[in-house]
């Protein structure tokens, strides 16, 4: 059985969908510490929760693309802690971070960023990365 996977603005479905992103949401943040406050908070019933909850999920298009930070690393304390701190202060969100066990002292790191709108700020990232102490190269790939 094959599945398809459709876009659709919230605004024209049925609203148990909405409520059961709401349960999925205060889960989630802990606002409620079980299912049954999540749901009663939502205003759904536990059957409409679990009949849609695998199957509902919230998409959120924030006009941000997302994009990989491949470098080389030297395996020294402090490298991978200055590249974090460099993706911070451009605003960059980190969505996740992959290293390799170093080889002759350089590890191989890939990290997943949401990056802020500007074109030229991408390029502005690379540049100060490139330029750390520790960091043998780095480049950008935009995801999307």
């Amino acid at each position: 059985m094959s599945v398809n996977y459709y876009l659709v603005d919230s605004s024209i479905l049925p609203e148990v969908y909405t409520k059961v992103i709401k349960a999925k949401n205060l889960l989630l943040s802990e606002e409620a510490k079980s299912v049954s406050e999540a749901v009663r908070i939502a205003g759904i019933s536990r059957s409409a929760y679990y009949k849609y909850k695998d199957c509902i999920f919230e998409y959120n298009a924030q006009g941000e693309k997302t994009a990989t930070i491949n470098a080389r690393l030297e395996d020294n304390v402090g490298v991978l802690s200055s590249v974090m701190n460099e993706l911070y202060l451009f605003g960059a969100n980190i969505l996740s971070v992959n290293q390799s066990e170093p080889v002759n002292s350089i590890a191989s790191v890939s990290i997943t960023v949401r990056m802020p709108e500007s074109e030229s700020q991408s390029e502005d990232i690379i540049e100060k990365i490139s330029s750390l102490k520790g960091v043998k190269s780095a480049d950008l790939a935009e995801d999307r």
